[in-house]
């Protein structure tokens, strides 16, 4: 974390299939909502399961234009994870880690290690998941935010799956919290609150909304990562803004179809 202006950055690894995008959504809610600038990257394997999967998340006073090169917090859900990033962390850093299933390796001078018993605070919940949110109420203890904040935001994501689940998860993540006021050190500069709101808006929409803007009038795709979420806009918004839209069998196809409504004079996009 730098000194004037706030400006932190958060990594957050695993595998596929374990979360990850959660609890940096969710972060990236509460920050913008305190008015702060974000800028998150994802960087993945084309897997669906296993693999490294590491989210950064850099928030500041100002516009931030990329992920920088550094981070203030690591956040490790597997093993491969502390293997991978611990010896980046520097001088003033946080690392939080399940010690039920990860061993911290040879820290730099400076990091503090925070070990998080999940199964004790969870009551040896067999969700594997069960950590990632364990883990943001232990971050949202570190940087001195109010639970409650939190809470809310639990209660808004989980409220389809009913009130049982809303307990849930609001009960560990507030063991989390606790257990993190207990034991471990928060960060010296406090997150400061700006006048006004922000959103998030993510690169996808962003790409989705300027082929609008330009006239697009046939989408084609084939679903799969990183560019899902524009077919998902456009499907949303097509009858609105009056956008034909095809989910085609292969990539093949859609550069097929892509190609030929071009030929036939229809301003046709496609995203892979």
């Amino acid at each position: 974390m730098t000194s004037g202006k706030f400006d932190f950055a958060l990594g957050i690894g695993g595998a596929a299939g374990q979360g990850i995008a959660t609890p940096g959504d969710t972060l990236a809610r509460l920050f913008v909502r305190r008015g702060l600038h974000l800028y998150t990257y994802n960087a993945y394997q084309s897997i669906i399961r296993g693999g490294h999967i590491f989210l950064t998340v850099r928030v500041g006073e100002h516009e931030v234009y990329s992920h920088g090169d550094r981070l203030d917090l690591l956040l490790c859900l597997n093993q491969d994870t502390m293997d991978r990033h611990l010896r980046l962390m520097g001088p003033g850093t946080r690392v939080i880690f399940n010690s039920d299933t990860i061993k911290p390796g040879h820290a730099a001078e400076g990091v503090q290690l925070c070990p998080m018993p999940v199964a004790e605070l969870t009551n040896n919940n067999r969700n594997s998941l069960v950590q990632n949110t364990v883990a943001l109420g232990v971050i949202m203890s570190m940087l001195e935010l109010d639970f409650e904040i939190l809470r809310a935001s639990l209660a808004q994501q989980f409220q389809r799956k009913g009130p049982a689940v809303v307990d849930e998860n609001v009960g560990v993540a507030r063991a989390g919290f606790d257990y993190a006021k207990a034991n471990f050190k928060s960060f010296p500069v406090s997150v400061p609150t700006l006048p006004k709101p922000l959103a998030v808006w993510s690169g996808n929409e962003a790409l989705a909304m300027g082929g609008a803007a330009a006239g697009v009038k046939f989408y084609c795709a084939y679903p799969m990562s990183p560019s899902t979420g524009v077919l998902h806009w456009m499907a949303k918004n097509a009858r609105e803004l009056g956008i034909m839209v095809r989910q085609v069998e292969d990539e093949i196809g859609v550069a097929n179809m892509a190609i030929g409504a071009g030929h036939a004079g229809c301003r046709a996009m496609c995203a892979t």
